[in-house]
């Protein structure tokens, strides 16, 4: 089967509120993706409901259980069929340019392995509360990534339920490198029910993470 070209790959759990704004900002993309893959993660609410509006748009992958958020986005990955990958949260949303700029920055220079852009901090109410340089603060999403690399690196490691991606980013970062585009492309939700919110939780994976990472 011939491969296409980007993937966006977005799981989903209980976000009946805000993820058609996220899909409808994925649909109205200058240049599209190839695929679009949603995991749903067992959502209890009636996110169902929200993303049967999207049915011609989407490929929908369900989870009968909940099985946490890097074992959701392993399952999308590979189920891509596609040289690229650009995960994408369900609470987020992305300016109509953001797959035009960040394809055409990686697919014109072969020798890059990821780039990624800044981003806008917004509130519940889409008001901006700052601007984010990427490289200063990153974060998991608003990166474009070779799918191969993500697989070779035997992608999200499963046993971090919290901070997968920095998890996954100091991987990456031993063998490659993400590249920055300075415009903020990608707006990054911050509301009450952010997993990262749970101090305690969060607490133990880093210290987690800080354990796999320290040699």
């Amino acid at each position: 089967m011939k491969k296409t070209t980007i993937t966006i790959v977005i799981p989903v759990f209980n976000v009946e509120n805000v993820i058609s704004e996220t899909l409808l900002s994925v649909k109205n993309q200058s240049v599209p993706a190839d695929e679009v893959i949603i995991i749903n993660d067992g959502s209890t609410d009636n996110t169902d409901s929200a993303l049967s509006l999207f049915k011609n748009d989407i490929t929908l992958l369900e989870n009968k259980k909940n099985q946490g958020l890097p074992k959701a986005l392993n399952i999308g990955i590979k189920k891509s069929k596609s040289k690229y990958i650009v995960r994408l949260d369900a609470d987020d949303y992305v300016n109509e340019d953001f797959l035009k700029i960040l394809y055409l920055y990686i697919q014109n220079n072969e020798n890059i392995d990821a780039v990624a852009c800044d981003y806008y901090l917004v509130d519940e109410k889409e008001i901006v509360l700052s601007k984010e340089n990427c490289e200063v603060n990153p974060i998991a999403c608003g990166i474009i990534f070779k799918t191969k690399n993500l697989i070779g690196l035997g992608l999200y490691d499963e046993d971090f339920l919290l901070h997968e991606d920095k998890d996954l980013r100091q991987r990456f970062e031993k063998k490659f490198k993400i590249y920055r585009v300075p415009l903020p492309l990608y707006r990054y939700r911050r509301h009450k029910k952010n997993i990262t919110n749970d101090d305690k939780n969060s607490e133990i994976f880093l210290s987690k993470l800080k354990s796999k990472h320290q040699n």
